[in-house]
């Protein structure tokens, strides 16, 4: 296998307001793209030519990555005018694939953290001779999640859409969001329509008799649609629970990157990382936390599993816990801000205006 399809072209509603002036694969996590971990990845398991499936924002693409020389690949990029689901959007990609209509082909949605061992997935893929193989894990709780069912063999049995009630949790195995497709199976998905892979094509090939093949990995996996999760899969990727090849510098408590500033008794702990030209400064504390390229972190400041973005402020003494800052926007001294608050694009929040608590 040596081909890809990387679906990217999700708007990322559920992480705004970090997705309204970035589309999500763009976000930077642990001091990069998070695009840029799943291409690295890719590449380390032998792929050569991806093709990047965009919609939303897909003009920011091309300019970051080009052509894919400097990670090693070929990237090629398509664009959906109007955005076409996930079976729409692979199928809308597959011109632009080398593949014979029996070689396999990866697809990976755009929005997953994995520590999945893609060979082993392309392995099985072969061995079993399947038209189509899932990655699953396994969740405590599947209910926002689409069940896959499987044989004693792997073979996949039935795909359960977020069931609710006890009787439909028939497992705990979840669609984790990389497959390996047969070629001749992308061609016939339907062309130029909206086609949800999860809903039709893959019940439809089970219908009609179709082998689908489900392979369990146990390894990090996280759905980065929320913008918790997104922080917390930063801050894993700069920890090395989750495991990149594109995290830019060394694994630890923290990552500051070379143009960032951190005063000397500012403490960076729990995954932190600092983006280009961003300034922490005296006496300030982050945990757990992602600061975006130029954003200011003022003196006193406390900041938990929270993420800032682009040349956003936050002012002195201030508390923010579980926070998403939008770019550019200003958060006053003595201010605080908790429990997934989200404050929006270039707003201004006076100095000492919110608070959780009587007393900071």
């Amino acid at each position: 296998m040596t081909e890809a399809i990387l679906l990217v072209g999700g708007k990322g509603t559920r992480l705004r307001p970090l997705t309204v002036n970035t589309p999500k694969p763009m976000v930077p996590a642990a001091g990069v793209p998070f695009l840029t971990h799943q291409l690295a990845r890719a590449r380390a398991a032998g792929v050569e030519h991806i093709v990047l499936a965009t919609s939303y924002l897909a003009e920011v693409f091309e300019p970051y990555f080009g052509d894919g020389a400097a990670l090693g690949l070929h990237i090629e990029y398509v664009t959906e005018e109007e955005p076409l689901g996930t079976g729409g959007a692979i199928r809308n990609a597959a011109a632009h694939l080398h593949s014979g209509p029996d070689e396999p082909v990866l697809v990976f949605n755009g929005d997953i953290l994995t520590g999945l061992d893609i060979g082993a997935l392309v392995r099985t893929h072969a061995s079993t001779g399947a038209d189509v193989s899932l990655y699953l894990t396994k969740v405590t709780d599947p209910r926002a999640y689409g069940l896959v069912p499987t044989d004693d063999t792997g073979r996949v049995l039935a795909f359960l859409e977020k069931p609710q009630t006890p009787e439909e949790i028939v497992t705990d195995q979840i669609n984790a969001g990389a497959y390996v497709f047969r070629r001749s199976v992308i061609d016939a998905i339907p062309a130029g329509r909206v086609v949800s892979v999860e809903r039709e094509t893959f019940p439809g090939l089970l219908s009609a008799g179709a082998h689908l093949q489900g392979m369990v990995d146990s390894t990090y996996w996280l759905d980065l649609g929320t913008p918790a999760a997104f922080v917390r899969g930063s801050a894993d990727l700069v920890l090395g629970r989750a495991p990149s090849p594109a995290v830019p510098g060394r694994c630890g408590d923290r990552l500051v990157l070379p143009t960032a500033t951190v005063a000397p008794d500012a403490k960076l702990t729990g995954g932190t990382v600092v983006g280009e030209g961003a300034s922490v400064a005296e006496g300030a504390r982050v945990f757990g936390s992602a600061i975006l390229p130029g954003a200011v972190v003022e003196p006193g400041a406390v900041i938990t599993d929270s993420l800032i973005g682009a040349h956003a402020r936050v002012g002195e003494r201030s508390v923010l816990d579980g926070v998403v800052v939008g770019d550019g926007a200003v958060i006053g001294p003595d201010n605080e801000l908790r429990d997934g608050v989200r404050v929006w694009c270039d707003a201004h929040i006076p100095a000492g205006a919110l608070r959780f608590s009587s007393d900071l």
